[in-house]
């Protein structure tokens, strides 16, 4: 009788039989970390769809952590179809090499996030789309800029660095008065200050896509990189998705599980930023150095009036709006004094992003970021405030301390 082989140890380590019981349930959900995904037949290999979750067929189409993440952004910015990408850039990276072609024109606001104007200038050029730079402000410029090429438009509300919020129903209605596909930068709403598939509430108007710097609100942590593209259009949506099957775009599941975690405090994070932002952007106001705030929630602000009717809560109560302003620091002090403002800050940190924790400043050259000018700008330095979870009385201490610190009345 022929001796039954015995394994090595090795490999019985590897193909251990070992199944743990079903039924296990706990807050948050399981890790599944794989780039290999194993089927049980050859059948099932043949068979498996990855396009509509139906099914596991490589780690890079997603497994059931990345499967649930999807579907609860979805849920927080009132989507139906999601994809996962490592970066805010990477997702409009994606949209936009989805859906444009050489000949093709892509037009964005002047205030839009740089990267993503770069991106523009820089590979898309190179395939052959063009691009053009609009008014936010000024829905008019925008309508006289479409032409028969424009296949895209980005939106951004508020603008990045000085803050201006458009008025966002009404360049959606020019755009699909021509059949043009919009997409939102939804990394300042997160899905909380408005909804981008629903700006008036009865389900007439909405963006076509909505993408979001994960990185910000929904991690919350200041430790993870990841973006999102949310459609309700499946067509539109398999254009992305196949883009972002091609270009190899995936993202850890660690990073997946810690957004995770996040996402069930998402909103009293975003509403104790937004409070203690208003509360020290008022306190500004009445700075000596201080010639203006930028920031939409306050009176005055560039398209105040555009966030208040789109953020603005039922009965005319308070709307949301996120935990970042900047102001413009009167043009009779030095670049060197403002640098020094920023350097004396001691809780505010100088660092890029927002949405985290921890309270970060950072000064920015407009001029440089712009393709014109801007008039409802007042002179001087732009100087940009995350503002984090610290105790607001802390942070206000901590600003007062360097403004007398780098502009001492003469």
């Amino acid at each position: 009788m022929k001796e039954e082989h015995v394994p090595d140890l090795a490999t019985r380590i590897v193909h251990h039989a070992y199944v743990p019981p079903e039924g296990f349930e706990a807050p948050q959900p399981g890790v599944f970390k794989a780039s290999t995904v194993i089927f049980p037949n050859v059948a099932a290999m043949r068979s498996r769809e990855w396009k509509d979750k139906s099914g596991y067929t490589y780690g890079l189409h997603g497994t059931p952590t990345t499967f649930i993440l999807e579907e609860r952004l979805c849920t927080l910015e009132g989507g139906l179809q999601c994809v996962l990408v490592p970066s805010g850039l990477a997702a409009i990276a994606n949209v936009s090499l989805a859906l444009l072609a050489p000949g093709d024109e892509v037009l964005i606001p002047d205030n839009a996030y740089g990267p993503g104007k770069d991106l523009a200038k820089g590979e898309l050029a190179r395939f052959g789309i063009t691009h053009g730079f609009y008014d936010p402000l000024d829905p008019a410029d925008l309508a006289a800029r479409i032409s028969p090429a424009t296949r895209l438009v980005w939106l951004e509300a508020p603008g990045s660095v000085s803050m201006e919020f458009p008025d966002l129903c009404e360049l959606v209605r020019i755009c699909r008065a021509r059949g043009v596909t919009t997409a939102l930068d939804n990394t300042w709403g997160a899905g909380l200050a408005f909804a981008p598939f629903d700006l008036t509430g009865d389900g007439s108007l909405g963006v076509d896509i909505s993408a979001q710097a994960l990185t910000k609100y929904p991690s919350g942590g200041g430790d993870v990189l990841m973006g999102s593209a949310i459609t309700r259009d499946l067509a539109l949506h398999m254009k992305i998705k196949l883009t972002h099957m091609r270009l190899g775009l995936g993202v850890g599941a660690n990073d997946a599980e810690a957004v995770l975690r996040a996402l069930p405090s998402i909103g009293l994070r975003y509403r104790a930023h937004d409070l203690a932002a208003r509360h020290l952007a008022r306190w500004l106001q009445a700075q000596p150095a201080i010639v203006q705030v930028l920031h939409p929630a306050l009176e005055g602000a560039p398209g105040h009036g555009h966030w208040r009717a789109l953020c603005g809560g039922p009965g005319g109560t308070p709307g949301l709006a996120a935990g970042l302003f900047s102001v413009v620091i009167d043009a009779r002090h030095s670049q060197q004094q403002v640098d020094a403002f920023c350097d004396s800050l001691r809780l505010f940190k100088l660092g890029y992003s927002w949405g985290g924790p921890m309270s970060l400043v950072v000064p920015y050259d407009i001029a440089s970021m712009r393709s014109r000018a801007a008039p409802h700008l007042k002179p001087g330095t732009v100087v940009r405030f995350s503002i984090g979870l610290e105790a607001v009385e802390d942070l206000q201490q901590d600003l007062q301390q360097a403004l007398q610190r780098a502009f001492v009345p003469a």
